[in-house]
Order: structure tokens, then C-alpha cells, then sequence
């Protein structure tokens, strides 16, 4: 196995495989939405083919949250029809896909960190659109790995870390909400996490690799703890940061209240654990501070 596929390039996920793929000895095969549309259904399978992979990687996805809430066809096309016609492709070549998901299938109610067996509850259109897209590209493919992420960062692209140099570097103060509990992950993190999935894949499919697997940094903080923390690893202007309540800070879809993700199963199954989330935060404010 070496051709990967993957769709969302242009994303951060997608961006960080264009660099952990070749690393781990893989050819690299990037799709963006000019070859790869979900939208455009018949373009799933002449991308496919061109590209001839021996494993895909389903990483474009609708992440605009609130957005969902008024264009929730359009997410379930993109998070869910999309993907599941992609596993069908890759079930049809007999290989294996791996499929992008995320903590937002949880309500946020439990008080500890979620594991893989706990029951779903999706509150949001976001959160709807993703929960069917795992069990689509389940269906659809007996060789399936759902990788469930959670508060996913760059230094490129629209993310948490990006607003709040951006609006660091205009106020002197900022409100951020502190009721939310979640494992911020670096993108690069992930793609390399990704990366050593696929290399066990090199010595054959296993039963135990098809089903869901949780993939976030080690770790938890709040997004108020996760703002302190890129303000002191920043060598530019450090605004005042107070704590609100979700309550305070009103979007038109609910957020869980906790993101947390065990990722036990991941590091148990394929001998995988990604990095401490300020290990990631420093390793993706290095890349800001080199750019």
C-alpha cells in the first residue's frame, strides 16, 4: 500500500497529510473540491479512478457549525452523502478508508471523557450531519476506520487559535467561555496520527480495524485555559482574558459541553497516542512565529 487519496486538501487536516503522508513513505494524492465534490456526485468516481489509490483518507467536511442550522441539506451532502458514496468507491476497489468525524455526535453531558461505546446524541445540524456520516461510510464499506476529532487547529485556515491572535492584536481585552471542556488538537498532530494508522494498515486488514476510534491530543483544557495558553506562547500583545458562560455567548447551534474524547482504544488497537495539546500548541505556534 502507498497511493493515498485523500479529500479536503485545502483544509487543515487535508494540508498537514500533504506532509505527514510523504514522510511515513507514502504518495501522496490530494483532492480538492475542483476534482472532488460531494456536490458533484459523478466527480467521486473519476477522481477515484484517476487517482488509483490504495487507501483514502475522507477529510473535507462542512465545519461551518452555525451555519448548519440554515443549510443542514447541504451538510448532510457534504458530511454524510458524500462520504458514503466515497466508502461504497473504495468497498467496490476493496480498500480501506478513513473517515474523518467528530465530538460533536456527543450531547456534552457526561461527565467524564466520552469513550467509543458511549450512546450518541448529536444536538446540533452539525453534529446530525457527522453522526450519519459515520454510519454511511460504516454501511458502505467493510473496511472503514471513523477517526473522531475534536477542536482542531493550524496555523493557517479559520480556528480558534487564528481568532484569537487576530483579535488579540486589536483588544485589549477578550471574553472567552470557560464552561466548555475539550482536547485541543493540532492538525499536524492528527495528520501524523493518521499516517501511523496507515502504516499498520501496510501489513494487512484486520477485523479490529474496522469501527470508530477516538483521535484528539492528550489532555483537556477549556477554550478560556486553551486562549491563556496561545497568549503566553505568543510574542505578541497579551489582552485580558475573562471567563464566560456559555449562556453569555450565544451561536445559533449548541456546543457540548464536553468534547472530551478517551483515546485509549486508538492507542490500544493500532499503537497510536497523539501528543500532549500544549506539545501541539507549541509545535503549531513555532510554525506561526516562522511564518
Amino acid at each position: 500500500m502507498k497511493r493515498i487519496l485523500f479529500t479536503g486538501a485545502a483544509g487543515q487536516v487535508g494540508g498537514a497529510l500533504a506532509t505527514a503522508l510523504p514522510a511515513r513513505g507514502f504518495t501522496a494524492l490530494p483532492t480538492t473540491r475542483d476534482s472532488l465534490d460531494f456536490d458533484r456526485p459523478e466527480s467521486i468516481t473519476a477522481a477515484f479512478h484517476a487517482a488509483r489509490p490504495d487507501a483514502v483518507v475522507s477529510a473535507a467536511a462542512w465545519t461551518a457549525v452555525d451555519a448548519a442550522e440554515s443549510n443542514e441539506a447541504a451538510a448532510f451532502r457534504a458530511n454524510a452523502e458524500g462520504p458514503a458514496q466515497l466508502a461504497a468507491v473504495c468497498a467496490a476497489a476493496g480498500i480501506p478508508l478513513i473517515h474523518i468525524s467528530t465530538d460533536y455526535v456527543f450531547a456534552g453531558d457526561k461527565p467524564e471523557p466520552y469513550t467509543e461505546a458511549d450512546p450518541t446524541g448529536p444536538v446540533s445540524a452539525y453534529g446530525r450531519s457527522k453522526l450519519a456520516g459515520e454510519w454511511g461510510v460504516l454501511a458502505a464499506n467493510p473496511r472503514t476506520i471513523v477517526l473522531r476529532t475534536a477542536w482542531v487547529y493550524a496555523a493557517t485556515g479559520k480556528n480558534f487559535l487564528r481568532s484569537m491572535l487576530a483579535l488579540g492584536a486589536t483588544r485589549p481585552e477578550l471574553r472567552i467561555v470557560a464552561d466548555q471542556q475539550g482536547n485541543p488538537t493540532a492538525s499536524a498532530d492528527l495528520a501524523d496520527a493518521i499516517g501511523d494508522v496507515l502504516l499498520q494498515l501496510r501489513d494487512g486488514w484486520r477485523d479490529e480495524y474496522r469501527g470508530i476510534f477516538h483521535a484528539t491530543a492528550q489532555g483537556d483544557t477549556t477554550w478560556h485555559g486553551f486562549a491563556a495558553a496561545i497568549f503566553e506562547a505568543s510574542a505578541g500583545p497579551r489582552p485580558a482574558l475573562h471567563p464566560i458562560t456559555t449562556a453569555e455567548y450565544p451561536t445559533p447551534a449548541r456546543r457540548p459541553a464536553n468534547s472530551r474524547l478517551d483515546g485509549a482504544k486508538l492507542q490500544q488497537v493500532f499503537g497510536v497516542r497523539l501528543p500532549h495539546w500544549r506539545q501541539g500548541l507549541a509545535r503549531v505556534m513555532q510554525e506561526v512565529t516562522s511564518a
